[in-house]
């Protein structure tokens, strides 16, 4: 998962609205949206090449994602998991405040960098593990988006993606404006660009909302709609080398109540 724009609201009748944009090599073996065979009461999409994912939800009222973090000086750990395991714990841990605290403890270091999202409809938390620090708190309440850097760093398709989800929210075009916003595949302008060690010519590229191109790019759209009453409802569009229509899913589930 490379980008993501939410909305978050505990207490209110929507309790979390989200887009996110997954970007993958299209060669990765990738299973769509659905329950997993093996832990039926996850739902999502599914990596099958290390058996993580990117983004899924827990039947009894769990939500986590995962996006990399984008920094040349920050090595790979010998023998590091995969990061898309770090969703499937967050899901199925007893305690998952006590499990989030131990990984920014400890745990955290064993992997590349990272951004976790993670929530179980009344809070949500954000874990950072960067070159410099590693970061776990609680979300806020309000629109927030996260790609990879810390959460809310203003990059240009960032605050596109977030904007799309403010407006579509406001005019009650929910999800259509902030599908629109994460379809976007115009770069941005070069003095608009991070500067994030990885040249010019790649930043352009991943700099827009929607990554266009034959061996890698934006491999997955979802949205997500979590209601206090319980009903979740998760959708998601997928899409081979550039940009070409692979069909679209979605599935409301029943979570248990929040209020």
């Amino acid at each position: 998962m490379c980008l993501i724009a939410f909305d978050h609201r505990p207490g209110a009748s929507f309790v979390l609205r989200l887009v996110a944009n997954r970007d993958e090599f299209h060669a990765r073996p990738t299973a769509p949206l659905g329950a997993w065979q093996d832990a039926p009461d996850i739902v999502g999409g599914r990596d099958l090449e290390a058996g993580g994912s990117w983004l899924s939800v827990h039947r009894r009222g769990r939500f986590a994602a995962v996006t990399n973090v984008r920094d040349p000086g920050l090595g790979v750990p010998d023998h590091a998991p995969s990061r898309g395991k770090l969703v499937r714990s967050a899901l199925e841990c007893d305690d998952l405040g006590e499990w989030l605290t131990r990984l920014a403890d400890d745990d955290a270091r064993r992997y590349a960098g990272f951004n976790l999202l993670a929530g179980d409809g009344r809070h949500l938390w954000y874990l950072h593990r960067g070159r410099e620090r590693i970061v776990l708190q609680q979300v806020s309440a309000g629109l927030h988006g996260l790609s990879n850097a810390e959460l809310d760093t203003p990059w240009p398709k960032l605050i596109a993606a977030r904007q799309g989800l403010a407006a579509g929210l406001h005019r009650g075009h929910w999800p259509d404006a902030a599908l629109a916003a994460l379809g976007d595949s115009h770069e941005a302008e070069d003095d608009r660009l991070p500067s994030t060690g990885i040249g010019l010519e790649l930043e352009r590229r991943l700099s827009a909302a929607f990554i266009l191109g034959e061996d890698y790019g934006t491999r997955a759209t979802t949205w997500l709609e979590w209601r206090a009453d319980g009903h979740l409802t998760i959708g998601e569009r997928r899409f081979g080398p550039n940009g070409a229509p692979l069909g679209a899913r979605h599935l409301t589930l029943a979570t248990p109540a929040l209020a």
